[in-house]
């Protein structure tokens, strides 16, 4: 039997370790936005300016716009995950990224990962940028802007009930994929 988790940011390793593939899961606390590029860079540097340990981690490009003088997210729908892949496991691995959302699934390497670091694949549906962009309360900030762009950019999103999302890739070795 499937569970529903409503989870606050940061989790441990226990907590993640006790989600199972197909549990529904709510996430409140802080996320931060990151793609290829994002990732890229991110490995690049040798100290960053936020702590993604703290925070899940969502393939997102988001669209934004500028009211006043304060960030509002459009739109924050899930980009492919699978374009990460190369990357995720030293992410998480140097990172201590628990909670990786996005659409798609992963590979081999980042399930192993998943399974070594105690941490988790979500997957949030497609199609649904807006019903993500209401579940944020918050932009909290935005680091790399300049350096990658609008779509690119690290946004930090404080976000309330985030979800549903879908354990697909679990600590346990289990993919939802490979059903």
């Amino acid at each position: 039997m499937n569970g529903t988790y409503h989870l606050t940011l940061p989790v441990d390793e226990e907590q993640v370790r006790n989600l199972r593939c197909g549990d529904t899961v709510y996430l409140s606390g802080q996320l931060f936005t990151a793609r290829d590029a994002t990732h890229r860079f991110l490995l690049d540097k040798q100290t960053l300016s936020f702590h993604p340990e703290d925070m899940a981690m969502y393939h997102c490009g988001p669209l934004m716009k500028r009211v006043k003088n304060e960030w509002v997210v459009v739109s924050a729908g899930p980009t492919t995950s699978h374009r990460m892949d190369t990357f995720e496991e030293t992410f998480i691995e140097r990172y201590k990224v628990k909670l990786i959302i996005g659409k798609g699934g992963m590979g081999l390497r980042t399930q192993q990962a998943f399974q070594k670091y105690g941490a988790a694949y979500l997957t949030f549906p497609g199609g649904a940028g807006v019903i993500a962009a209401n579940s944020v309360i918050r932009v909290d900030d935005v680091f790399y802007l300049n350096e990658l762009g609008m779509t690119e950019a690290a946004w930090i999103f404080s976000v309330q009930e985030f979800g549903p999302l879908i354990v697909s890739m679990d600590s346990h070795g289990e993919s939802l994929y490979k059903q």
